[in-house]
């Protein structure tokens, strides 16, 4: 008799009640850890600081007290127009997906130089339900009269994005923790939740002239 034993598969299996528990109970405690660790984006307003402490009106009603951690960064969102978008730049761009395939813009910032790179690819986003955050280099643009078409690369592909006239268009300007006063609308694009509830941000954003519109 052959001492070979044909092999079970990981979906056939049973595993033991103890075990199985001990399983789910893990993957739990993993779903907790991971939501508790996930980034959390911020949109609101500054209502007052107290302390270290700013306390922000989020655009769903929310009360969120927000911490700056150690060498956070401060930049200022400032206007800016259609024409000041060109080839080889680096850009962020909100849009919604059309049913030819393009993007339609929401809103688009431009990023400085020095933050080429940064989060850079297609990705769903929040700004709306169904949206999507594209952040690439400008390879071509063409101008209509709808607006501006433009082409995006970024490392794992490429995508057409429609920016039609009157899209909110912002740049980044040099920023400081004295801009964080109340009244000030900001964007928080990675904020860590604390065990205390609080928000920590490492990098802010905030509108000088114009709110974020990210």
């Amino acid at each position: 008799m052959s001492s070979f034993m044909p092999a079970t598969s990981l979906t056939s299996r049973r595993w033991p009640r103890p075990l199985g528990a001990v399983a789910l109970g893990l993957t739990l405690l993993a779903s907790a850890v991971w939501a508790q660790d996930a980034p959390l984006r911020v949109r609101g307003t500054i209502e007052r600081v107290d302390g270290g402490v700013y306390v922000v009106k989020s655009r769903d009603g929310a009360e969120l007290k927000l911490t700056l951690a150690a060498n956070a960064k401060v930049s200022a969102i400032v206007p800016a127009k259609l024409a000041d978008i060109k080839q080889g730049q680096y850009i962020g761009v909100a849009a919604m997906p059309q049913a030819d395939g393009s993007q339609k813009a929401l809103e688009v910032h431009i990023f400085p130089e020095a933050l080429r790179g940064l989060a850079e690819g297609f990705q769903p986003w929040d700004l709306a339900p169904k949206s999507t955050m594209t952040n690439a280099n400008v390879e071509a643009q063409v101008t209509s009269a709808d607006g501006q078409t433009l082409t995006l690369k970024y490392k794992d592909g490429e995508k057409k994005i429609i920016v039609p006239a009157g899209t909110p268009i912002v740049s980044f300007a040099a920023g400081d923790a004295g801009d964080l006063k109340p009244g000030a609308k900001i964007f928080v694009g990675g904020a860590k939740k604390l065990p205390d509830g609080t928000l920590e941000a490492a990098r802010v954003n905030v509108g000088k002239g114009t709110a974020p519109p990210m």
